[in-house]
């Protein structure tokens, strides 16, 4: 594995921690600050938020720019606006700092992985980007437990400056251990999917004419919103229909992010084979996931095989998206930023659709089988991305 693989793991890490630890401290910030829950909530959608305006804006911005040159601008972004959280004097300044490390979010994941495949042999590309991604999803596992225990300990501004540390060494890694140069370094987005990376902005927009962009950005937004609008009222599913105490939610989501973890490293390697096949099965087995998940959430041992099996299906997917759509896009910086702006559609669809249905009075069985249509139609549109894809394949092997 090469050592620029661990640097981007490492940045990922950091960007998942900074992400997921605040949902543990947000009664001591709020308490801090003298502002109310929904305040304090509001650091968490003001992040999401700017995760989606930055994987598209930033990534647009610096097309042009070496990619390792904008990878570590990116994380001292990130380092700059943990720091800012972690001296905040008050809630508008700590507002700042999150919308300031989340910019850097979306563009490094899409940036990243671009990189990251780069690093690697053309077969081995979707495992590559599973193992910057392994940071994402291991910070999934331990960034609301971390959170807790350093604020419980230490107080609240020590978690931001343990994160600003982890951010300083992910930006060291990546100026010593990632290549230099910018897209033409990128032999691994050559081949079938069309020619090296397009810079300029024009030549990226232009890659948003394939309709195999469009099915795969559409395919990723119903896959996570089918994940995440389950995930969102997850702990009321546990609590008020499996009858688990309010105290099990905390393992129980380390068994999901346990789950994620196996997923994105399983995911990575089957898309190195036969990609949309791979794609298929994982938005197939969360669909069915979820389903079965609705009909025996009353089952504490049920609950717990299929939490897992949730975080499995639902991350599996991540890194052959990204490849797929990047493929098809040539490439292009702009379409990997889409990706996670899309991933960050369907997390808020879910989230909403979910809601819905719950305020509809359903139940807390009804975001399952929310996300269960959702998944299955994410299905639906991979096969038909998956079947007009193969004239192509076959011309291409002629």
């Amino acid at each position: 594995m090469p050592a620029g693989l661990v640097a981007l793991a490492l940045g990922g890490f950091g960007i998942g921690l900074t992400e997921f630890l605040i949902a543990g401290l947000l009664p001591q910030v709020a308490s801090s600050f003298a502002v109310s829950e929904a305040a304090a909530g509001r650091l968490i959608s003001g992040y999401a938020m700017s995760v989606a305006i930055g994987a598209i804006v930033l990534t647009a911005a610096t097309a042009r720019l070496p990619r390792k040159q904008v990878l570590v601008g990116l994380v001292a972004l990130f380092v700059i606006g943990n720091l800012l959280s972690a001296v905040a004097p008050d809630y508008p300044v700590m507002m700042l700092g999150r919308i300031i490390a989340a910019l850097c979010h979306g563009s490094f994941f899409g940036i990243g992985s671009l990189v990251a495949r780069s690093l690697v042999a053309p077969e081995r590309k979707s495992r590559a980007v599973a193992v910057m991604f392994a940071g994402l999803t291991l910070a999934n596992v331990l960034g609301v437990p971390f959170g807790a225990l350093v604020g419980e300990r230490w107080g609240w501004r020590a978690a931001f400056w343990a994160v600003t540390v982890i951010g300083v060494l992910a930006l060291a890694g990546i100026a010593a251990l990632v290549p230099g140069g910018g897209a033409k370094q990128d032999p691994a987005v050559t081949g079938r999917a069309g020619p090296r990376a397009p810079g300029g902005l024009r030549a990226q927009v232009r890659a948003f004419r394939s309709w195999q962009v469009w099915l795969t950005l559409t395919a990723t937004a119903l896959g996570y919103g089918g994940m995440f609008g389950a995930f969102s009222y997850i702990a009321y599913t546990f609590t008020e229909v499996g009858g688990f105490a309010s105290a099990d939610v905390a393992w129980l989501l380390m068994v999901y992010g346990v789950g994620l973890v196996v997923g994105n490293l399983v995911g990575g390697r089957a898309a190195d084979g036969d990609r949309d096949r791979a794609l298929v099965i994982a938005l197939l087995g969360l669909s069915v996931t979820l389903a079965v998940f609705g009909l025996l959430a009353g089952s504490g041992i049920a609950s717990v095989i299929l939490v897992f099996a949730m975080g499995v299906f639902g991350f599996a997917g991540v890194p052959g998206m990204i490849t797929r759509v990047t493929d098809f896009a040539h490439g292009a910086p702009l379409a990997a930023g889409a990706n996670v702006s899309a991933s960050n559609v369907g997390n808020a669809l879910g989230a909403w659709l979910g809601g819905l249905a719950i305020t509809a009075g359903l139940g807390y069985r009804a975001p399952l089988y929310v996300g269960a249509v959702l998944a299955l139609t994410a299905v639906i549109v991979m096969a038909v991305a998956a079947q007009l894809a193969r004239p192509c394949a076959v011309q291409a092997d002629r």
